[in-house]
């Protein structure tokens, strides 16, 4: 069987679309990308610029696409909506991107696409939810990106305080991509050593308030970028592309990607962020682990906030 090269499609090329592609083009992984927006000049402009480039990288095709392309695609990943602005948050979005989300379902669903469907566009997880009742497709293969922006903000501000590499500091944040999102630090440790136990060892700060303000600030970080530029992309380009390395390299990798869960954490018919087996066909095993008390009582509560979301969505004529 000859070997097919690995197809994304982009849905959206606005600052998060765009610096999502050009963050995978280097790594090879993909070998065409399509980019689909309603505002064709800019994707002809787009496409233009990112192929000036690739004489630099490994082979790859880059073109502007249309829904058909999402017929062959492993890859659908789904960024095009109204982007936050200073004072919002992310569930202020909802009405007009759940709009959008549902008109791109409609021309997705006419291509018997066997592709991962990844949702970026927010309030995420209340728009993956939609995602997933409008394609009608397996909930394993409709994924959000979820937290895993925010853990590695999480992982990125532990690893300065602690002053240890980010790679030996392993963390979740856990529920909503949002302000009702959890730090799950009963289940955070370096170098193997839990993260309570480990700073007892370091000793050189008061832990607990070192906790709570590293906790705020991972929340409140992407408030703060927007206040500051506008926009946040960089971060979340990244981090899609590692959900896509997962994907199309079949990794098995543990993301915290934000997908339907069936009775999990004592949460049903809700799509939020827990640690998730990704692999091929988007999300393998959901891994239930042993919160504290608090931390599940939270990302119930955060459940909560999800669902209330979702009974705005379905209010929402199509």
């Amino acid at each position: 069987m000859p070997y097919r090269q690995k197809k994304v499609v982009v849905i959206g090329a606005g600052s998060v679309g765009t610096a999502y592609i050009y963050a995978l083009l280097p790594t090879g992984v993909a070998g065409e990308i399509a980019l689909i927006d309603v505002d064709q000049h800019r994707v002809e402009g787009e496409v233009l610029d990112l192929s000036h480039g690739l004489p630099f990288i490994p082979p790859v095709t880059i073109k502007k696409g249309d829904y058909s392309d999402c017929s062959e695609a492993d890859i659908i990943v789904v960024t095009a909506g109204a982007k936050q602005k200073p004072g919002q948050t992310r569930l202020d979005l909802t009405q007009k991107n759940a709009q959008i989300v549902r008109l791109i379902c409609q021309q997705i669903s006419e291509q018997n696409s066997s592709a991962v469907l990844v949702m970026v566009t927010n309030p995420v997880d209340a728009l993956t939810y939609l995602a997933l009742k409008e394609l009608k497709w397996p909930h394993q293969r409709v994924i959000g990106s979820g937290t895993v922006l925010d853990s590695a903000r999480f992982k990125y501000l532990l690893s300065q305080h602690c002053k240890i590499d980010a790679h030996n500091v392993h963390v979740y944040i856990l529920g909503e991509h949002g302000d009702s999102e959890v730090a799950a630090w009963s289940m955070s440790h370096i170098a193997g050593v839990p993260l309570n136990a480990y700073c007892r060892i370091c000793n050189v700060c008061d832990y607990n308030e070192h906790h709570r303000k590293i906790a705020e600030e991972v929340r409140n970080t992407a408030y703060h970028i927007i206040d500051y530029k506008g926009s946040t992309y960089y971060g979340i380009g990244l981090s899609l592309v590692r959900i896509t390395e997962a994907i199309l390299r079949n990794e098995n990798s543990i993301l915290t990607v934000s997908s339907l869960l069936d009775g999990q954490y004592g949460i049903k018919d809700i799509c939020l962020s827990v640690p998730c087996v990704v692999g091929d066909n988007g999300v393998k095993t959901t891994v239930e682990a042993e919160l504290a008390s608090e931390e599940l009582r939270a990302l119930q509560a955060s459940a909560e906030i999800i669902r209330k979301v979702i009974d705005q969505i379905k209010d929402i004529p199509e």
